[in-house]
């Protein structure tokens, strides 16, 4: 029973025993005072029962309250990727905050108890992405009345082919395959860094002509190359590119006007505007690896990182225009293409980033094991295919003609972040693979034909636009982690890497003395029994094929010359970005058995002088391919001319210009 039923229970006992000692004092005074009748009596026998109790008797208890002694204070500081000192607490703070209150679950023990913080335990990583675009925008249009049907068939896609695979040749790792196990994925880093090691610095001798290539190789690169050459400040895309985004309403006034109204006259802006071209296809991809990292990194094997950029341009330009557009003006700006690199490093040991106060070391420390392998893979794949191989005849009507039949968009964009757990130790118990790739394509045809046909002639303005392509290729590799971090490993560590792998949860005296650790709390410890395999791959390619044929005629029954033309079949975008972040270590790395770094840069340009087309006179070819229509319309539908008269739905082809619009 408890202590207050206890002494109610010997209250009512003793009130008893004084009422009945009461009721019987007479007869106990008389009893006392009355001799005995045999004086002589002898003495009791003497007994001695077994005596138990199933009950433990409690000594005194006072019902004081009794506090036991404060348990061990571990000063505790949260990491963060901000550099943030938590402010200190005076030690008579501390003892005021501690002995607030009653803390009962010390009271019976009476000793003291560590206060060590929660973490958890990291897990792998691993995302596999690929976005791919396909699209065919081979047109046909026959505009105004010229009574023609213009039977070229279009280019083929062997060109394009072609050239991509010309320029796959310039990338040594162009051919490896996806990597998805961890012994996969170790056996690609291993590879990959040989290949790109082997890398000759000269294109092979059967490139074309206008192959450049640029290739870098140490063990560190810094700095942002443009088409080989170091620079100081990349050109920007927003000076070459703007991607406008224009919300047109669909309302009369949105319009352009081409009629002017007088009192007595309708002036008509007779014109015939073309663009087979402007085609844009965008590749970005950005990836932020935070997932892990640590204080001090202790490898018991081997340290192989590869930081590589691929960048490689090709695309073949070779117009042919026919001699009767002598008089109009020609935009003379040529395609660009542009190779832009950046490799960056942020070394946390510089003094850029405050780091824990100083003061004792830790005496206390929690571990948290990953059996196995630990993975952080990003690997990441876009594909655009396009082609917009337009055919067409346009002639003036004496009215504005507007012909649009290229402006395609294709768009592939992915950006991961990835945040994670920090560890002031972490322990390799294998090795450690580190790659950053970054491999980039840009694949161009755009070999264009504008000829005439026999008797064509314009007194109007006249302007012809078949160049002015973009290809870029502009890639951002930041590591977090000095290049000269590495040191061999000491034994201490290498003693303590020993024991965690047998089981013992200790860390050795050098290691918590390690002056890394100064003024830490209690130690947060990451234990990988395997591999640490850090890969961020991220591959971009981009085909463009836009090879325009287009002849221009005379109205047959009213020409007009006094008609102004614009024809632009150029002005193709093919861009990709891509910008790896990745967090390293965030202080020193101790290596067991060596450390391989490479970090390697190609850049090429290949410029392709052999259009499928040959250079032939223009005018001529037109002529080949012009057929006059019969007077009978139904007769001139049933008519076959070729490719471009024959359409077949199934094949994919779903435009609306897929049909000659007379």
């Amino acid at each position: 029973m408890d202590r207050i039923t206890e002494a109610i229970a010997h209250f009512i006992g003793l009130f008893a025993t004084i009422v009945e000692e009461a009721r019987q004092r007479e007869s106990y005074d008389a009893f006392t005072a009355a001799p005995s009748d045999n004086p002589e009596a002898p003495d009791l026998p003497v007994l001695s029962p077994d005596f138990f109790t199933s009950y433990e008797f409690l000594g005194y208890d006072p019902a004081l309250v009794y506090k036991a002694p404060l348990p061990d204070w571990v000063s505790f500081h949260p990491w963060t990727f901000a550099g943030f000192e938590p402010p200190r607490i005076p030690e008579g703070e501390l003892s005021r905050i501690v002995n607030t209150g009653y803390l009962p679950e010390f009271a019976a023990s009476g000793v003291s108890h560590r206060i060590l913080p929660e973490i958890e335990t990291l897990g792998s990583v691993a995302n596999y992405l690929h976005q791919g675009i396909s699209l065919s925008d081979n047109d046909y249009f026959g505009v105004g009345g010229h009574g023609l049907f213009f039977a070229a068939s279009p280019i083929s896609d062997a060109q394009l082919i072609a050239l991509a695979g010309l320029a796959g040749r310039l990338s040594p790792i162009g051919e490896l395959e996806i990597a998805g196990t961890a012994q996969e994925l170790a056996t690609f880093v291993i590879t990959a860094s040989q290949l790109l090691q082997d890398t000759p610095e000269a294109p092979p001798e059967e490139m074309a002509a206008g192959t450049e290539l640029t290739v870098e190789k140490s063990t560190t690169l810094e700095g942002t190359f443009l088409d080989g050459a170091k620079v100081e400040e990349a050109p920007k895309l927003e000076d070459h590119f703007t991607l406008e985004e224009e919300e047109e309403e669909e309302t009369q006034e949105s319009l352009p006007t081409s009629t002017t109204l007088s009192e007595s006259s309708a002036d008509i802006d007779v014109s015939v505007k073309v663009d087979t071209g402007g085609n844009t296809i965008v590749n970005n991809a950005v990836l932020q690896n935070l997932w892990t990292g640590s204080t001090v990194t202790a490898v018991m094997g081997q340290h192989i990182e590869l930081n590589a950029a691929i960048q490689i341009n090709a695309w073949s330009d070779n117009d042919q225009l026919s001699p009767t557009l002598g008089g109009w003006w020609h935009d003379t700006a040529p395609s660009q293409a542009f190779n832009i690199a950046t490799f960056d490093r942020f070394d946390t040991s510089d003094g850029s980033q405050s780091g824990q106060p100083a003061g004792a070391f830790p005496q206390h420390w929690v571990i948290k094991e990953v059996s196995g392998d630990l993975m952080i893979v990003n690997w990441l794949q876009q594909f655009t295919y396009m082609t917009d191989n337009d055919v067409g005849i346009l002639s003036s009507s004496g009215v504005t003609t507007r012909v649009s039949s290229g402006d395609n968009f294709a768009f592939n964009e992915v950006s991961i972040y990835e945040l994670g757990f920090a560890y002031d130790l972490i322990i390799v118990g294998g090795n450690v693979y580190d790659a950053n790739i970054i491999h980039q394509l840009n694949v161009l045809i755009d070999d264009d034909l504008v000829g005439t046909v026999s008797g064509f002639d314009t007194t109007g303005q006249g302007s012809i636009s078949t160049s002015g392509n973009l290809l870029w290729n502009e890639a951002y590799i930041y590591n977090v982690g000095g290049a000269d971090r590495f040191d061999p490993l000491p034994s201490h560590y290498r003693e303590t890497g020993e024991k965690l792998a047998g089981g013992d949860q200790e860390l050795s005296d050098g290691v918590l003395s390690d002056p890394a650790f100064a003024g830490f709390g209690p130690l947060r410890v990451l234990h990988i029994t395997g591999d640490l395999i850090n890969v961020q791959y991220v591959k971009q390619t981009t085909m463009l094929g836009d090879s325009d044929q287009v002849a221009l005629a005379m109205h047959a029954t009213d020409p007009h010359p006094e008609a102004d033309w614009s024809v632009s079949t150029g002005g193709n975008a093919l861009l990709n970005n891509a910008a790896i972040m990745d967090l390293d270590s965030l202080g020193k790395t101790y290596v067991g058995e060596g450390h391989y770094s490479n970090e390697i840069l190609i850049q090429a340009n290949i410029i392709s002088t052999d259009p499928e087309v040959g250079f032939q006179d223009p005018d001529a070819l037109v002529s080949e391919a012009v057929v006059f229509l019969d007077d009978d319309l139904q007769d001139a539908e049933e008519a076959d001319y070729g490719y471009a008269g024959n359409f077949d739905p199934d094949h994919g082809q779903a435009d609306g210009l897929q049909t000659m619009i007379g």
